[in-house]
C-alpha cells in the first residue's frame, strides 16, 4: 500500500498571524484544525443542512443543499491543497466556512434580500459569513463569534467593496492593495466552482430540466458522455451519469494542479509574502479549461438558472424573504423575544441601520424550511397561533 505523504511549502500558510482575541496555543491540534472544529461545532453550519442550493431542501432528499456542497468542496480542496503542498488544514477551514453567511433559498434569496438592504448598505453573503464567524455565533464565554485566524477569515471573505474593506481593518487591505490571499485561500474558491458546476449538472438531471444528450454540445463533458456510453451501453444511466461527472471533475482536478504548479514554480516563491505579491491568482485553469470551465457556466445559467421552474421556485422564495423583512421592519415587536432584545441592543448601539441588520441577521439564518414556516405563521390566515 502507497501512501501519499508530503511536506507543506515555504510559501503555505504555515503560521498564523493570530486571531482577534489572544488565546493560547491549541496542544493536540494545529491552529487551523482549531478553527475547522469549531466550524463544524457551530449553529450556522448545521443550520447548511436545510438551505437550499439550487432546488429547495423539500423538493427531494436526493438534491444537494448548502451542507452536501460544502462538504464537496472541502474534498475538492483538499486534494488540490495536498498535491500542491499546501497547508491542508486551513484550506479545508475555509472550505467548510464558505457559505455560513447564505441566505435561505440560494442565491434568490440574497438578491431578496440585497434588495431589502439596499437603504442599510446592502447584504453580501461572505460579508455576513465573516459577521457570523466573528460576531453571532454565541458558544464561548471570553469572546464573541468563533475567534478564528486571520488566515481562514481572510479565506471566507472573497470579494469585498473598498467602502466595506476601509471597516475591516488588517483585512480588508487585500481590496485596497490589490494583493492577493493565501494559496490555500485561492485553492478554495476555484474549488467551490468545481464542485458547484458539476452538482448541479447532476442535480439538474435528476431534476429533469436537461438532457444527457445536451451534455455532448459541451466541450467538458462531451468525451465522457460519449465514452461511458460505448464502453458501458447496458449500464444504468444514472451510473453512467455518475461515470461521466468523475471523469470531468478528474479532469478540472488534474489541469487544476499541473497549471497551478507550473505557475507557482514560474513565481519562484519563497515565502507566502511572495504570494501576496502577486499581481493575480496563481491557482487556476489553463487557458483551454478555462474556456471549457466557462462554457460549462454558461451552459448552467441558460438552461438551468433560468429554466422556468427554478425561476418560479425562485420568485416565491423571493417573496418570502421581501415579506418577513418588511413585516418585521414594520413592527419589530413581531420578532421572537432574543431577536427583538438583540435589536434593540444593536439600535442603542448608535447605528442608524441597526434595525435593518439585526432583521438581516435574523431571516439570513433562517432555514428554507424556518423561513417558509415563518411566513405561514406571519401570513397565513388560517395560522393563527
Amino acid at each position: 500500500m502507497t501512501y501519499f505523504c508530503y511536506q507543506i511549502a515555504p510559501y503555505a500558510a504555515i503560521q498564523s498571524c493570530g486571531r482577534l482575541a489572544a488565546e493560547a496555543a491549541p496542544s493536540l491540534r494545529t491552529e487551523f484544525q482549531r478553527d475547522r472544529d469549531r466550524i463544524i461545532h457551530s449553529a450556522a453550519f448545521r443550520r447548511l443542512e436545510y438551505k437550499t442550493q439550487v432546488f429547495v431542501n423539500h423538493e427531494g432528499d436526493m438534491f444537494r443543499t448548502r451542507l452536501t456542497h460544502t462538504i464537496e468542496v472541502a474534498q475538492l480542496a483538499r486534494t488540490v491543497a495536498r498535491s500542491l503542498r499546501l497547508n491542508e488544514d486551513l484550506t479545508e477551514a475555509i472550505a467548510l466556512a464558505h457559505d455560513l453567511g447564505h441566505t435561505p433559498f440560494g442565491h434568490a434569496g440574497q438578491t431578496a434580500l440585497n434588495d431589502c438592504m439596499s437603504s442599510y448598505g446592502g447584504f453580501e453573503h461572505n460579508l455576513q459569513a465573516l459577521r457570523v464567524v466573528d460576531e453571532l455565533e454565541e458558544r464561548y464565554l471570553t469572546f464573541k463569534g468563533l475567534n478564528l485566524t486571520f488566515e481562514t477569515r481572510e479565506g471566507i471573505l472573497k470579494h469585498c467593496s473598498k467602502s466595506n474593506a476601509h471597516k475591516l481593518g488588517k483585512l480588508g487591505n487585500r481590496f485596497l492593495n490589490r494583493t492577493q490571499p493565501s494559496l490555500e485561500a485561492q485553492t478554495a474558491d476555484i474549488s467551490d466552482a468545481i464542485a458547484y458546476n458539476n452538482h448541479d449538472v447532476d442535480d439538474a438531471l435528476r431534476a429533469q430540466l436537461i438532457t444527457v444528450d445536451a451534455l455532448r454540445n459541451l466541450r467538458l463533458y462531451k468525451h465522457h458522455v460519449e465514452f461511458v456510453e460505448k464502453q458501458y451501453p447496458a449500464a444504468n444511466e444514472r451510473l453512467r451519469i455518475y461515470h461521466a461527472i468523475r471523469g470531468v471533475i478528474d479532469d478540472q482536478i488534474g489541469d487544476l494542479v499541473s497549471h497551478s504548479q507550473t505557475q507557482i514554480e514560474s513565481a519562484k516563491l519563497q515565502h507566502i509574502c511572495d504570494v501576496r505579491r502577486q499581481p493575480s491568482f496563481l491557482v487556476g485553469f489553463s487557458n483551454e479549461m478555462k474556456q471549457k470551465h466557462l462554457e460549462l457556466k454558461r451552459f448552467l445559467r441558460e438552461h438551468v438558472y433560468k429554466h422556468y421552474r427554478v425561476l418560479r421556485m425562485n420568485r416565491k422564495a423571493g417573496q418570502i424573504i421581501t415579506d418577513l423583512f418588511g413585516a418585521f421592519l414594520e413592527d419589530p415587536r413581531m420578532l421572537p423575544p432574543e431577536k427583538f432584545n438583540k435589536l434593540k441592543q444593536m439600535e442603542k448601539s448608535s447605528k442608524s441601520d441597526g434595525s435593518a441588520v439585526a432583521i438581516s441577521d435574523y431571516i439570513s439564518g433562517m432555514t428554507d424550511r424556518y423561513a417558509i414556516a415563518e411566513h405561514q405563521r406571519i401570513f397565513n390566515p388560517s395560522e393563527l397561533t
